[in-house]
């Protein structure tokens, strides 16, 4: 394991030398993203929301959760790929875009706008005993802001 470990590991680093840096980070920091969709049910919840918005409240958990899940799944398998290629761009020399447009950012539902975690970092304002940011975002019904913009 250890032998196979230290033939791999120049080879990484090696290639994502000679790739660069500017195209090939922001393959893999969107591959890393993806393929956490899981974890962070995106997807899902956004095709909860649209399915009872724009069809029936009947169908939102059945048809909901199957496009949720198979929008999961493709945005799973496109991070994927995207993480074991990042130093290799896709079709042309250079070219270290999304596989789809749609894969690019992450999703929300329509009636969430994703801020800051609230946490010591990106709280400025923290030894004032407030601060602004999403306390616990991945869980559902936990959208409390100390400041709305």
């Amino acid at each position: 394991m250890l032998n196979k470990f230290s033939v791999l590991l120049p080879l990484v680093v090696l290639s994502c030398l000679a790739a660069g840096c500017a195209g090939p980070e922001e393959k893999l920091g969107r591959g890393l993203n993806n393929v956490t969709e899981f974890a962070r049910l995106g997807e899902m919840r956004r095709s909860f929301e649209q399915t009872a918005i724009f069809g029936s409240a009947d169908q939102s958990y059945a048809t909901g959760l199957i496009r949720g899940f198979d929008r999961s799944v493709v945005r799973t398998c496109a991070g994927a790929y995207e993480v074991v290629t990042f130093p290799v761009p896709n079709h042309k020399l250079g070219d270290y875009g999304p596989l789809r447009r749609s894969l690019a950012d992450p999703v929300y539902p329509d009636s969430y706008k994703p801020n800051w975690l609230a946490d010591t970092i990106l709280s400025p304002d923290n030894s004032l005993g407030f601060s602004g940011g999403d306390i616990i975002p991945f869980i559902p019904g936990s959208r409390f802001h100390v400041f709305d913009n």
